[in-house]
């Protein structure tokens, strides 16, 4: 479980960084422009999105230089926006297929459904899609699970974090079981809010990623 302590308002999740949509604007467009590499799309929320934290020092970022240290020879678009839903995610999956035709999407979203009560067969539904699209496109996923706060009670949590798993095993893509594993009783790896990864945390969240994600990709 997150290191909340308690429950927490949806408001503090749904908060929108303007510079968010910026940021993957900029990923793409520069994605874009470098057409001869593969692309790894990360399609998330505000953990994905830096939020609080400052520019180009998230897990996506640091991704990013580690691609680079590895000689591993790809472009990362950072398509993540605070307080997305599946729902808004689905919505501006087509435009980014098309645009970047990424090699790799990963796929951080969800939390911020069960913030906003959305019931869970439209949250795992959404994804399926969403995975489905990508696969259709040709695209390789990786799923990042989440657990949410204890806000509608430990049943409705476990079947949030589970669809996460269930989806991993129908498509025969690799999953991350908990993007927070390893922080999640750390209280001073959280901003303020306890909600919201400091940049200490960062390296954590990507050491998280990487073993779904490295084996997606070519080699050096």
């Amino acid at each position: 479980m997150l290191a909340l302590g308690a429950a927490v308002g949806a408001a503090a999740w749904m908060a929108i960084v303007p510079h968010a949509a910026d940021a993957a604007n900029t990923a793409a467009s520069a994605a874009t422009s470098a057409s001869d590499k593969p692309v790894i799309v990360v399609l998330g929320d505000s953990i994905s999105a830096e939020y609080g934290l400052p520019r180009d020092t998230g897990w996506v970022a640091l991704m990013r230089r580690r691609l680079a240290d590895e000689r591993i020879d790809y472009n990362v678009a950072n398509a993540s926006i605070s307080g997305d839903t599946t729902s808004g995610g689905l919505a501006r999956l087509p435009a980014l297929m098309q645009r970047l035709k990424p090699s790799v999407v990963i796929v951080e979203l969800g939390a911020n459904d069960a913030l906003r009560g959305v019931p869970l067969n439209t949250t795992e539904g959404n994804l399926r899609t969403i995975i489905e699209q990508s696969q259709k496109a040709h695209a390789k996923v990786v799923l990042v699970g989440m657990y949410v706060p204890p806000n509608y009670g430990p049943e409705y949590t476990q079947k949030f974090h589970g669809l996460y798993g269930d989806l991993s095993k129908q498509f025969h893509v690799p999953l991350v079981p908990f993007l927070l594993a390893g922080i999640e009783d750390k209280p001073d790896m959280f901003q303020a809010d306890q909600i919201h990864p400091t940049q200490q945390a960062q390296p954590v969240l990507l050491d998280n990623v990487w073993p779904a994600l490295k084996p997606l990709l070519r080699a050096p």
